[in-house]
């Protein structure tokens, strides 16, 4: 249903607001092929067929929760297991949708938000959130489909090429190398964009929290103490000003 609904704006006039979404969710489309040959390969080396592998990002189009299904069942887990991991990886996702509509304000509109909602992964929704900062004027269900759909079919693109041609791919380290650096940078970039003065002592407060945790206790234990005192730094400060 939700893939009728997006041909239906595709085939439909005037395609402005859905060009400028696409734009606007551009570099993530462009990252998400190599993390998604990442993908592919290593569904093809866990056992999975390439038909199985490309399903899979198709439905669960998340990429933490389609590594961690490998992981789980190439360790023998439950399946109940197995669902009960995603669900919890991908809870966050929930939240997506309302968040967008509140920043969008007096632009926003629930309809067929239940369908561009579902196509919304971490880097669609940070490129979303960016451009509703810069301006709330082309926000409308096609600028959603067309934030969605770029990262949505790359992410099939690049699962697609991993799972036929994992094995030959996999001989080259350099690419290797690249997919494991271009979309942490990618994020990085985005986080920058969004930056404020406002925002320093909170990137502050969270690196010196983050950092020595990572070093002397695991990065696990770091990123959720960055988490929590870099969220309370903020609540501080904003109740300061």
């Amino acid at each position: 249903m939700a893939l009728s609904i997006l041909y239906d704006f595709l085939m439909s006039s005037p395609l402005a607001s859905f060009r400028s979404g696409a734009r606007a969710s551009t570099p993530i489309a462009i990252g998400y092929v190599p993390v998604g040959i990442a993908f592919g390969i290593a569904a093809i080396k866990a056992g999975f067929s390439a038909l199985e592998a490309i399903m899979l990002s198709a439905i669960v189009y998340a990429g933490a929760s389609q590594f961690l299904v490998l992981a789980l069942v190439g360790a023998g887990a439950p399946i109940l297991i197995t669902a009960l991991s995603i669900i919890a990886t991908n809870l966050r996702h929930v939240f997506y949708g309302p968040a967008i509509l509140e920043a969008a304000r007096d632009r926003a509109t629930r309809r067929h938000a239940w369908a561009w909602s579902f196509f919304l992964s971490d880097g669609a929704f940070g490129s979303a959130i960016i451009a509703l900062n810069r301006t709330k004027d082309h926000f409308s269900p096609r600028f959603m489909f067309g934030i969605a759909a770029g990262p949505y079919l790359s992410w099939l693109t690049g699962t697609a090429i991993g799972a036929l041609l994992g094995t030959s791919l996999a001989a080259w380290p350099a690419v290797d190398a690249a997919m494991g650096f271009l979309m942490p940078a990618l994020f990085l970039a985005m986080v920058l964009s969004l930056l404020t003065k406002e925002h320093i002592p909170v990137v502050i407060v969270t690196a010196c929290v983050t950092l020595p945790l990572i070093v002397l206790i695991s990065p696990t234990v770091g990123i959720l103490g960055g988490m929590i005192f870099g969220a309370l730094s903020s609540l501080v400060i904003r109740r300061r000003t």
